[in-house]
């Protein structure tokens, strides 16, 4: 039976931009039904990398106290500049809570960064994270420093690494058609949600960790 490629019979994506010039891009759709599956542990003193966009949409009022981490100087909303994988700036035991949303891949050592953490959470404070599987790549300021995509094997292993197995749920998003929209820039709004919410191990888009630090440390 021939195939019929319309529209994707081309070699230059629809958009270049993971698809936020068109709406909401695929892994963000992902990203926004992780967190709302764990919103309570988005409570008491929060971190999240860039700005505090998901901190606000899913903690609310449980959230006490709100810090934003970024690599540079010059992000106006940042209350930490430090580097993940090499920091000793940031206290221990420090937060209830880190959301880490796309970020590992673009650190040379993902483990270091995971250690830090682990570190910087209190005793019973969660790690929600994710990361990309199969993925575009940037063409922004981070393109070069995009080192990693991951699959959910190498990431339960090194969260388990750090966090012990007991600690680890990691799960993830995605099928052949969601992978298509996301690396064409396919935007939700251009296609039905329930397409997306069909899971295939085999194709996945974005790899969740939910992590909790021992409260016995």
């Amino acid at each position: 039976m021939p195939i019929e490629f319309g529209g994707l019979h081309r070699t230059e994506p629809i958009s270049r931009h993971f698809g936020y010039d068109r709406g909401l891009p695929v892994d963000r759709h992902y990203i926004e039904q992780f967190l709302g599956c764990y919103r309570e542990d988005i409570s008491g003193r929060a971190l999240e990398i860039g700005d505090d966009s998901y901190t606000r949409q899913f903690g609310g009022d449980k959230v006490t106290m709100r810090d934003i981490l970024h690599v540079h100087e010059g992000n106006p909303k940042a209350t930490i500049i430090a580097d993940l994988s090499s920091s000793e700036a940031i206290l221990s035991n420090l937060f209830d809570c880190a959301i880490i949303t796309q970020t590992l891949q673009c650190i040379l050592h993902p483990v270091d960064a995971l250690r830090t953490l682990q570190r910087i959470l209190k005793p019973g404070g969660v790690l929600l994270a994710t990361v990309p599987g199969i993925t575009p790549l940037s063409v922004d300021e981070w393109s070069t420093t995009w080192y990693w995509s991951f699959t959910r094997a190498s990431v339960r292993r090194m969260c388990a690494s750090v966090f012990g197995e007991k600690g680890v749920q990691v799960g993830a998003y995605g099928n052949v058609f969601a992978a298509t929209c996301f690396l064409e820039g396919i935007a939700v709004e251009d296609i039905t949600t329930p397409e997306l919410n069909v899971r295939d191990p085999r194709y996945d888009v974005l790899i969740t960790i939910r992590a909790q630090k021992s409260r016995n440390i």
